[in-house]
């Protein structure tokens, strides 16, 4: 383990419960590296930030109760999924929005304005993290994608069913959870398509159609800079053949290599969007081909380190600590 025992802090922006902030921070003291963790939910109510602009990069400090940094002196940003700046409930509408608003720009904006690595910067992984515009850039580098159809038109839907000759799943466009009035939140899985029954619900809103891959297992393959970790996972249901996601008790788990022309296919495509991490779902055929579904900008990685012992937090805060070119 390489020790940086000097050199600024690392900025961990994230909510107050994130088991993967956890490990990479728990790496980042071991290396001796100063770090800062807060939501920027607690922005400005709990957290202060005094920056200036002359000649150089904006300069001054951010603070909480307990810490406070020097943003000049910051060498890496580790970004995972915080809270968005909420001013105090006291201030009307629509004026709270209005500065709810002005403290993101403030915030964001200033840690934007570091010349520093991320991972990942939300504004460059919200782009990546459209499936539209993912599948190109795969196929551009040289990787195995599934024919894909999005449509409102359920004559399409059909027609393309037929056209693929085979099974054909629908899937969601984007992540994120059902949330019902009662509190309940729940995943919307992929599911095998009856030609039959498209109708025209179909029109309501887009709809990703893809033709079903077959499997001899399926890869979560994280990717930290450029180092692969590779994990087979293996289903023991038919729900988790289909989707993984709606079955994990079902799964099995292995590590695996990753062949070449996949390495550089994924390194490609991350490099195509500058990021510096990406959660990328893998399709191996009976055949051995390697077909990439999607990649997740900010994956969750943890439980696939805890299951394989693979030592992704540790390449995390090794990327981090490096800092600045």
């Amino acid at each position: 383990m390489t020790q940086h025992l000097s050199g600024g802090p690392v900025l961990v922006v994230t909510k107050e419960l994130d088991p993967a902030a956890d490990l990479v921070v728990d790496e980042l003291s071991a290396r001796r590296v100063p770090v800062m963790r807060f939501d920027m939910g607690d922005f400005p109510l709990s957290i202060s930030l005094s920056v200036e602009h002359a000649a150089t990069p904006w300069a001054g400090v951010l603070a909480d109760e307990f810490r406070s940094v020097r943003l000049e002196e910051v060498r890496a940003v580790y970004y995972r999924r915080p809270r968005l700046p909420a001013v105090s409930d006291t201030i009307a509408e629509p004026h709270r929005s209005w500065a709810d608003e002005q403290a993101l720009a403030g915030l964001l904006g200033t840690l934007y304005a570091l010349p520093v690595p991320w991972v990942n910067r939300p504004d460059v992984d919200g782009i990546a993290s459209h499936k539209p515009g993912q599948l190109p850039v795969a196929a551009a580098h040289g990787l195995r994608t599934p024919r894909s159809l999005i449509t409102t038109d359920p004559a399409t839907a059909r027609k393309f069913c037929q056209d693929v000759g085979g099974p054909v799943i629908c899937k969601p466009l984007m992540g994120g959870p059902l949330e019902y009035e009662d509190g309940r939140r729940t995943g919307v899985p992929t599911h095998v398509v009856d030609p039959d029954t498209i109708d025209d619900s179909v029109t309501l809103t887009a709809h990703l159609f893809q033709e079903w891959i077959p499997k001899a297992h399926e890869v979560r393959l994280t990717v930290v800079g450029t180092d692969l970790f590779a994990t087979e996972i293996h289903a023991g249901s038919d729900a988790a053949r289909v989707d993984w996601r709606s079955d994990y008790d079902a799964l099995t788990y292995d590590t695996c290599q990753v062949p070449d022309n996949v390495r550089d296919g994924v390194l490609g495509w991350l490099d195509h969007f500058r990021l510096n991490f990406g959660a990328f779902d893998f399709a191996v055929t009976p055949s051995g081909d390697w077909v990439m579904f999607e990649c997740n900008p900010s994956g969750e990685w943890s439980w696939i380190q805890n299951r394989t012992g693979l030592p992704i937090a540790a390449h995390i805060a090794e990327l981090l600590a490096k800092g600045r070119p």
